[in-house]
Formats: structure tokens, sequence, C-alpha cells
């Protein structure tokens, strides 16, 4: 059985691959994609996730298992992976406390808008007074996608004074299902966008749903940027409509140079770093895939098993 996996990782699984298991390790994307054809495992995380779709579509008909550190799977080839009958692992929870952080952040520079005060700063410009008075406690938040993120999200966003709804597809656990929650958009000061990125789910915040917002409403994304029409969010801004916008991921990635997001009015935009404000994920993705690696090998059921189907 051969294994393709990323050399970066190596000081941390070599030690611990079972006996028997021949492993090529890459180090740039051409010899991921030719190490790929004829291998039965692959881990072959890069950036950008284009050429991990690129190195996926290279295999060969051995492909049995590819694992990745990424939660999101928008980027991957899965009508390859049904056609070949190959299981997806992914990296769901490796860096959701680091994203979960990076929401409170979010929130708290906006309703601080310490982006004000540090641009005051730059400008050596003494304030007379707080550009931001809002205080987290007491407000209402809505957290779109209340999977293993959301759900950290709500936890620390509670012990802020926060209330908290999240959204899932199921309704479960006292959630707001599917067709629940844009007719209830007006009643909350915080909208959180922390679902995966599907079919289901591109532009899901559009015209009507900016426009459903309280005036004085946040966008928060740190999920994926084609879950929002961002020409209508441009307007929306424009137009004062809602309070702001923080975007951690925008669509495209990079972010244009040009592209009328980053003049928009109260839009703060992170360069979807917010997964990578760590410094332990690729430690907590070797230790998933060896823990993956010898169920496999076991025939026993691996973690973070990923519905091709659903997409996430």
């Amino acid at each position: 059985m051969k294994a393709v996996l990323p050399a970066l990782a190596r000081p941390l699984l070599e030690p611990r691959l079972p006996a028997g298991l021949e492993v090529a390790w890459f180090a740039s994307p051409d010899e991921a994609k030719a190490m790929i054809a004829d291998a039965d495992i692959a881990w072959v995380d890069m950036q950008p996730t284009r050429l991990v779709a690129e190195a996926i579509r290279a295999a060969g008909p051995n492909l049995q298992w590819v694992s990745t550190i990424y939660a999101g799977l928008d980027a991957f080839p899965l009508d390859v992976l049904r056609a070949k009958g190959a299981t997806l692992t992914n990296g769901a929870g490796i860096n959701a406390v680091a994203v979960a952080e990076y929401a409170v952040m979010a929130m708290l520079v906006a309703a601080k808008r310490f982006d004000t005060v540090l641009h005051a700063g730059q400008r050596h410009e003494w304030l007379g007074d707080a550009p931001g008075k809002v205080e987290l406690d007491g407000t209402r938040a809505l957290v779109v996608g209340y999977g293993t993120i959301g759900r950290l999200i709500g936890e620390r966003l509670t012990a802020f004074g926060v209330g908290v709804d999240g959204v899932t597809r199921s309704g479960r656990d006292g959630t707001l299902g599917p067709d629940d929650w844009r007719a209830r958009l007006g009643d909350y000061d915080w909208l959180v966008l922390a679902a995966p990125s599907t079919e289901a789910t591109k532009a899901m915040i559009g015209a009507d749903e900016l426009a459903a917002m309280r005036r004085d409403a946040w966008l928060i994304n740190i999920a994926r940027g084609d879950m929002v029409d961002q020409e209508a969010l441009v307007a929306a801004l424009k137009a004062r409509r809602i309070g702001g916008a923080v975007l951690d991921p925008t669509e495209p990635e990079p972010l244009p140079a040009d592209h009328p997001l980053w003049d928009a009015p109260n839009c703060m935009i992170s360069m979807h770093l917010s997964g990578r404000s760590q410094t332990r994920m690729f430690q907590r993705g070797a230790a998933l895939f060896l823990e993956n690696l010898a169920a496999y090998m076991a025939g026993k059921p691996m973690q973070n098993v990923a519905d091709l189907d659903a997409g996430y």
C-alpha cells in the first residue's frame, strides 16, 4: 500500500507510520501530481487549494482515501472522488478554536470600532471620544451554521452576555432550521456566517437578507466568501443599510486590489486568516491523520468522514 504525504509533515509522521506502508514525500505541486498516480492514500494539502484539486485529478485508480486538514471542501473535486469511490476525511475541528476566537475578535473590533482607533493612531490623531460604544452584553447574535465552529462561537459569545441562536440544516437541539431564520433577521445585532460552503449556501446573504437586517447590525463572515452576494453587500454598505461587515473570506481570493469591497464604508477584510491564526494546526492535522491511518489499516471507522454528496 502506498501513501503520498507532505514532506513538511515528515518529522511528525515518519516515526509513527506502520511497517509495510510505502510512503512518497512530496515537496512541490508537480511532485504531488506525479506521486499520487499510483497511491492508495493521499494527503496533498497545498496553498492555494486549487493545487490540491489538480493533484487529486491526477490520481490513478488505486486511490482509496484522501485526508485533508481543511474543514471546507469547496475547492475539492468531489465528483472525481465519488467516481473513484474514494473516502475523504476533512479537518473539521482542527482550527475551530482559532476561528471561533477570530469571530469574537471581529465582533469586539466592530462594537468598539477599534479599526477607527487604529487608523487615528496611524495619523497621530488623538480622538476626543470613543468611536464605538456598543457593549456585547445584551446584544443578540444569529450564527448560521451551528456545527463545531458555530457552537464554539456561541459558547464564547454567551460568556460575553450575548443571546445566541444557531441555524442548522435539521433544526436540531433548539436551533433554527433552514426555512426559519430569514424571517427573524431583524431580531439580531450580529449575523455570523459559520456554515460549510455548499450549493445550498451560495449567495445565501443577498439583497433581501441585507434589507431585512437591522440598520445597525453587522455581518461577520468566517465561513466562505461565496455565501455573500458581494455586489449586494457593497450596495448595502454604501447606502448604510447595515452597520457594517467583517469579512475573513471573500470571493475571489485574493481579492483584487481594485475591488469595491476594499473601499466600502464600515467594511473590514482580514484576508482569510482566521484558521491560520494559531500555531498547532499542522500538529493537530498530523495527529488526526495518524489516528485515521490506524483505523483505516484496521478496517475500523475513521473520524471526520465527509459526505461527498452534501459537500462537507
